[in-house]
């Protein structure tokens, strides 16, 4: 056997190939999923590895050769090819020949190979996230968590356990990508849950502010509880992608009621969507491209059994008054997704919030409520939060099992 030193050249030359060929099959699910594998020049082929998009790339002399398996979750092979030196029986050759085992598949080239098992990150991991600053300014806010998939942590039907508050969880984290001095100001929020910075960001409290497990946040503790403030967020957020649209809504009665606007099992397409009253009532996708707003006794309700994504390209939206009344209770049921150009969501009036928001290039702003204190039920992505009225902030834990995955993660790496 050749000394080890001898040997380290060639591993660590075979150890930089497969390391970049599973880079670029990690960066291609990042970007694409695995619904859009064909994309940047993958080919679909059937491999040893069984049906998977493949790449190869050179780098020199050397290659590899990637695959990506579209299950869930994906499995990724990255294959290492090191060229032969020219004399096979000089010291070189025979180390090179030890090293993969006598196994070649093209000529004066060997082989290395590696299994990587990889599992999906939930999109929505925590409860209230931005891109940059959050400023929870408003008076009684607070944030906890539950979850609508277990018994033990909701009330019937998954709802939040409003007049139970033993089944409710510690899990009502708040975090921001950003590095700055103040990057989140906790204020006088009461956190049952964990604060996140970017690195070298920090986080600003309040003289009664507390942020901590629910024992800590009981126990009549302020500030922050050891271990519960960290400041490694980074993490990307890709842009929303416009829909396929195919219709445009009509009005009609459900109840004997008038709706401006009735959404059955579709996709639909407005320009315009503004102090009209809509109905849900099937599993419906809603494109308003230039402009949202509900004042007054305006907005949306999305019956049970139904559920809408709401996609909106307006540069501002505005909801106040009725605003979204999703009677479903459950938070997966409404989505609102902001596209590129969607810059400001404002969230105001009195009526409760149960759906998720991913908008991350707008600034969001929660306020309104008057003395009366007002439920969000479900989890947020933008680009800021600013908090002006009186929140309780409810994350649905069930959003992190059910929900869509941001990123895919190895979670082993086998030599073959």
């Amino acid at each position: 056997r050749p000394p080890r030193s001898t040997l380290f050249p060639y591993t660590t030359l075979f150890r930089s190939i497969l390391e970049a060929g599973a880079e670029e099959a990690l960066t291609q699910l990042h970007h694409n999923g695995i619904t859009n594998l064909s994309a940047n020049g993958w080919v679909y082929l059937n491999s040893e590895h069984g049906p998977a998009y493949y790449k190869k790339r050179f780098m020199g002399d050397s290659y590899y050769e990637a695959y990506i398996t579209p299950t869930t979750p994906p499995v990724v092979y990255s294959h290492g090819f090191v060229p032969v030196p020219l004399s096979p029986a000089s010291q070189v050759g025979m180390i090179l020949a030890s090293l993969a085992n006598g196994e070649t598949t093209a000529p004066n080239y060997l082989r290395r190979r590696v299994r990587i098992e990889t599992k999906g990150g939930a999109l929505f991991a925590k409860g209230m996230v931005a891109k940059g600053q959050i400023d929870l300014n408003g008076n009684n806010i607070a944030t906890d968590s539950f979850d609508s998939s277990e018994s033990l942590y909701s009330d019937p039907g998954g709802l939040y356990p409003v007049s139970n508050p033993a089944k409710t969880k510690d899990n009502g984290d708040v975090a921001t990508n950003s590095g700055l001095i103040n990057s989140l100001n906790v204020g006088n929020a009461d956190i049952k849950g964990r604060v996140s910075t970017g690195p070298g960001g920090s986080v600003a409290i309040g003289p009664n502010g507390v942020v901590g497990s629910k024992a800590w946040v009981e126990g009549g503790n302020h500030g922050i509880q050891p271990g519960y403030s960290t400041d490694d967020m980074n993490v990307h957020f890709n842009d929303v992608v416009a829909p396929t649209t195919s219709m445009t809504p009509v009005g009609g009665r459900v109840d004997g009621i008038r709706y401006d606007y009735v959404l059955g099992n579709g996709n639909y397409s407005l320009s315009q969507l503004k102090n009209k009253n809509v109905m849900v009532t099937g599993n419906a996708i809603l494109h308003v491209t230039d402009s949202l707003q509900f004042t007054g006794n305006t907005g949306i309700i999305i019956n049970p059994g139904g559920r809408l994504e709401l996609y909106v390209s307006a540069s501002s939206a505005k909801v106040a008054g009725n605003g979204v009344l999703n009677r479903t209770g459950n938070a997966l049921n409404f989505w609102y997704l902001g596209l590129p150009q969607n810059t400001s969501l404002d969230l105001s009036g009195n009526a409760a919030f149960t759906g998720v928001i991913y908008a991350p290039n707008a600034d969001f702003s929660l306020g309104g409520g008057g003395s009366d204190t007002i439920d969000f039920i479900g989890a947020s992505i933008t680009k800021t939060v600013k908090m002006n009225g009186h929140y309780n902030f409810h994350y649905d834990e069930a959003l992190a099992k059910k929900g869509p995955i941001n990123a895919y993660v190895v979670t082993s790496w086998n030599e073959l």
